[in-house]
């Protein structure tokens, strides 16, 4: 294992995330406020890539590459693969929920965290329409805008608010995936869908929501978000109940009996070949 190389403290560290991120949010801003040209083309069916994207991602990088040049970058629109090295690397989304962002649907962030020795340290998301930020340092806890952020105390299914997204790419097992929504809408007081994996952990974090799950998802989908629940005294796991969530595409996180009975339903009504 590689030793951590920390530039200054974390604090520094994130200080620069933040520069980045609100860089990137006024230059996303500006899209909508100017009614600049978008130019959208499809990656694959369902998923969007726009111009705002792009230098969205540009702009974030040129910010952390002034500051930190020698750390590495695993982002979402210049990725060459899915593998993190022991050595420090920043995983950035640079909108999250594009399709929001494209029909000027106001809930997309910007994401970013830095991962050293392949575990997270940092984690920022900014809801760029609303300037909601939340970050965490490893073992400083989770805010929002400065303050103090922890995931609620609900702990029966009846008073429980979740979130799910529908992936679009894969959908070979929606019909399974449709069953633990029924689930939900039976024993819960909701189920939310906002359009970004990013935001709905963060409002896990925020006790907000009390609990969250999805599959399709990247690892630049969930890598900020990891963190902040955690430093929000929250529980996150894959499906099968480990700790392959940053690349294993299946999450779920919550409150400690949140996450249990999400994850227990999960298991009871999805087939066992799509849990991996």
């Amino acid at each position: 294992m590689m030793p951590i190389r920390v530039y200054g403290d974390l604090e520094h560290n994130l200080d620069i995330a933040m520069q980045a991120a609100d860089k990137a949010a006024k230059l996303l801003r500006s899209y909508h406020k100017e009614n600049k040209d978008l130019a959208i083309q499809f990656k694959g069916k369902n998923d969007l890539v726009t111009k705002a994207d792009l230098a969205s991602e540009a702009l974030i990088k040129e910010v952390i590459s002034k500051a930190f040049p020698d750390d590495l970058f695993l982002a979402e629109e210049s990725h060459t693969s899915w593998e993190l090295s022991d050595a420090r690397t920043w995983i950035i989304d640079p909108i999250d929920g594009t399709t929001n962002f494209a029909h000027g649907f106001p809930t997309y962030c910007i994401s970013i965290a830095l991962h050293e020795n392949k575990q997270p340290v940092l984690g920022l998301i900014l809801e760029a329409s609303k300037s909601e930020m939340f970050t965490a340092v490893k073992g400083k806890g989770a805010f929002l805008n400065g303050r103090p952020i922890h995931v609620s105390n609900i702990s029966e299914p009846k008073h429980a608010l979740l979130a799910t997204g529908f992936p679009y790419k894969d959908l070979g097992i929606v019909d399974d995936y449709l069953e633990v929504f029924k689930v939900f809408m039976h024993e819960t007081q909701g189920v939310r869908r906002p359009g970004s994996a990013a935001y709905d952990l963060a409002c896990v974090a925020a006790g907000r929501f009390d609990g969250f799950y999805e599959y399709g998802l990247s690892p630049w989908d969930v890598a900020a978000g990891i963190l902040i629940i955690q430093e929000a005294g929250g529980v996150l796991t894959d499906w099968e109940g480990g700790n392959n969530y940053v690349f294993g595409q299946r999450i779920v996180a919550g409150n400690a009996a949140m996450h249990s009975y999400i994850l227990n339903t999960i298991q009871k009504k999805i087939s066992p070949s799509f849990i991996r």
